[in-house]
This record gives C-alpha cells, sequence and structure tokens, in this order.
C-alpha cells in the first residue's frame, strides 16, 4: 500500500530542495580540478564514513536485502555478516595505504592516474584500460541505479516510467555537474543519517508489532521451520560449506569499487583513517541489522504475503501499514537518498575517467593541456 501521495510529495520535495542547496554550496566551493574530483583531500571522518557507506549500499539495502530477507528467513544474516566483514577488511586493509600512496604518487587524483604513477607506466596504457573498465562496468552499474530511480517515482507517484526515469537523472546530475565530489559527499552524508533514521524506524516498530524477538521466531517458526535455521536454505535443504562461502563472498566487491576507494584518497589526514573505519563499521553492521529485522518481520505483519519479485517491496509496504503519510514519505525518500547515493558518485568516477584518464591521453586532450 502507498500513502497518500501528497504528502509524500512533500517529504520527496523537501528532500531534493536539501540536495540542490548543498549542490550550490558544493560549486561555490570548488575552485580547482582538485577539489572538483577529490574535494581538495580534505574530507573530515564523519563525511569519509558515511559517504563511503551510502554510496556502496544503494537502494538494495532498502530494497534487496530485505526482500532477500523476507523471503530466505535466517539465510540472509550469511550475506549481512560477509558484507559487514567485507567492509571492515576494506577500511583495515586498503583504506590508510590508498591514501598515503595517492598522495606520495604526484597527488594522483583519479584511480587510474594513481596505478599509472605507482607503476610507472610510460605508455599511459595502464591508465586507459583503466579508465575503459571503470566505464564499461559503470555504464550498467549506473544505469541500475536509474532504472531503480525511475520505478521509484512511477510506484508512489504514478509517473510515465520514461519520464520518472528522467526525473531522477535529472536530480542526480544537477548537483553533481555543479558541485562535484564535495557536493557528492556531503549529499551522501545526509543521505546515509536518513537512510539508517529509516532503517532503525522501520524495524523498530516492525519488531514491536510482532511481539520481540519471541513474537517473531514464532511467526517465522509458523511460516517454515526452514526459516529460523541459518544453516538451511528456504527449503530446508542444507546450505553445504560452498553455500555459506558464497553468501559471504558477497563483501569481497568492496575491495574493487573505484566509487568507495576515493573516498579513502579524498579524507583529510591518514590519522583519521581509524575513527572513520569505526563510525562506517557501526553505520555499517546497524543498517544491516535493521534491513534483516525488516524483512523478518515482513513474512508476519503483511498480508496477504508477497510473493517472487515484490518480496523487494517490503519495506515499502511496512512504511505504508506503520506510520502516518508524513514520515512514510520520508523513509520513502530514503529509498531514493539510497539509490542516489550510489549514482552521484558513480556518474563523478566515470566522467573524470572519460576526462581525465581518457580522453586527456590522446593527442586532442594533450594539445589541450
Amino acid at each position: 500500500m502507498t500513502p497518500d501521495t501528497t504528502l509524500v510529495s512533500l517529504a520527496f520535495v523537501v528532500y531534493l530542495a536539501a540536495v540542490a542547496v548543498i549542490g550550490v554550496i558544493g560549486w561555490q566551493r570548488t575552485r580547482d580540478l582538485g577539489d572538483y574530483l577529490l574535494a581538495g583531500r580534505r574530507l573530515g571522518r564523519w563525511v569519509t564514513a558515511l559517504s563511503a557507506g551510502a554510496s556502496d549500499m544503494s537502494g538494495w539495502l532498502l530494497l534487496g536485502l530485505p526482500g532477500y530477507a523476507y523471503l530466505a528467513g535466517f539465510e540472509a544474516g550469511w550475506i549481512a555478516a560477509g558484507l559487514l566483514i567485507g567492509t571492515l577488511l576494506n577500511w583495515l586493509i586498503i583504506a590508510r595505504p590508498l591514501r598515503t600512496a595517492s598522495a606520495d604518487a604526484g597527488n594522483a587524483l583519479t584511480l587510474p592516474e594513481f596505478f599509472e604513477r605507482r607503476f610507472r607506466d610510460q605508455s599511459h596504457l595502464l591508465r586507459c584500460l583503466c579508465a575503459i573498465m571503470i566505464l564499461i562496468f559503470f555504464m550498467f552499474y549506473t544505469s541500475a541505479g536509474l532504472v531503480a530511480a525511475g520505478k521509484l517515482f512511477e510506484a508512489v507517484f504514478g509517473f510515465p516510467y520514461v519520464w520518472a526515469v528522467i526525473l531522477g537523472t535529472l536530480a542526480v546530475l544537477l548537483y553533481t555537474a555543479f558541485g562535484g565530489f564535495l557536493a557528492v559527499a556531503w549529499t551522501d552524508l545526509l543521505q546515509g543519517l536518513l537512510m539508517a533514521a529509516a532503517l532503525i524506524a522501520v524495524a523498530l516498530l516492525a519488531f514491536g508489532q510482532t511481539g520481540g524477538w519471541p513474537g517473531l521466531l514464532s511467526l517465522l517458526g509458523d511460516e517454515s521451520n526452514a526459516l529460523t535455521n541459518p544453516w538451511t536454505d528456504r527449503h530446508g535443504q542444507p546450505l553445504g560449506f560452498i553455500g555459506i562461502l558464497s553468501l559471504l563472498g558477497w563483501g569481497l566487491g568492496y575491495f574493487g569499487q573505484p566509487h568507495i576507494q576515493v573516498r579513502f584518497m579524498a579524507i583529510r589526514r591518514s590519522d583519521m583513517i581509524g575513527a572513520a573505519r569505526n563510525i562506517a563499521v557501526t553505520w555499517t553492521a546497524v543498517c544491516l541489522l535493521a534491513a534483516l529485522v525488516i524483512g523478518w518481520t515482513g513474512i508476519g505483519l503483511l498480508d496477504p504475503p508477497l510473493a517472487g519479485a515484490d518480496s523487494e517491496k517490503v519495506f515499502i509496504h511496512l512504511v505504508g501499514l506503520l506510520f502516518h503519510p508524513l514520515v512514510a514519505g520520508v523513509c520513502l525518500a530514503a529509498i531514493l537518498a539510497a539509490i542516489m547515493s550510489t549514482v552521484d558518485s558513480q556518474l563523478l568516477v566515470a566522467s573524470s575517467a572519460l576526462t581525465e584518464d581518457l580522453y586527456r591521453m590522446l593527442p586532442a586532450g594533450r594539445r589541450m593541456r
């Protein structure tokens, strides 16, 4: 069920206006290319931590993970554990060395530029290959985010799908193009806080509605005993070592995502990494747990039950069931925030790869320097 669209629209308008203001402020504080691509390497610990978390998780945190938990029960906990471990290891292994090495490598502003200087590639081949890989894979990744934003506008407001995608794209393009990395990082801070607040609010209220932990276990047990057993799948079949390892393996993706790694490059000082890591890991743990609880409680609270692909709407349905329309609008705006926090980062990384790492390596681009 979708809340009253008038109040939902009000929440969306306020959120988009806040994002636009941040974009203008970022534009006013951007003085050179270093500011535009890497915020002048002056991000604070909170901005770095929540920007990295929000830009990574995307709308999947509010849609995909609760939907999987709704279908699979406690089995989904392995995915959340893998993501949390991947987040921690990324901060422990990559963050500090990358911040230090990228600054030492002639103050490299992009990952392809860093690799070129790190390995002393005079042919520029490594830099161009890295840029091409980023462009190819981010084309699909970013388009998926824009499609998700379009579906959200279509579902909530009834906009035609094509216009809904265009509206979501324009909203991201405007503040990203004007404000650069500084605007993207600050909006990610806002978006990360909004995502966490929405997830925690829905999880706590839904958890209370089910009667707490005993009530939740009872509801899941009534549905299928397999749902309360983390060692079996939804059909009661043992997951096995390979199955569990595959679910935990979701966290491996963190080590190769450029839009996360550039956050490490942009923090003000390397000695701030430890505090930022603690913030980021705590935020991730809380949000992942809340997302799981939302999926599990949805099994008992939603009637009729959701089927198939509709399971990804468990967060949306619980919001409409539990909250006043205005509060529901804020929670639904969190989905848009989650989508935008990833898309804006990917657009900025892709555009820098195209202009700085690919075009400027061509003869025509070199002549423009």
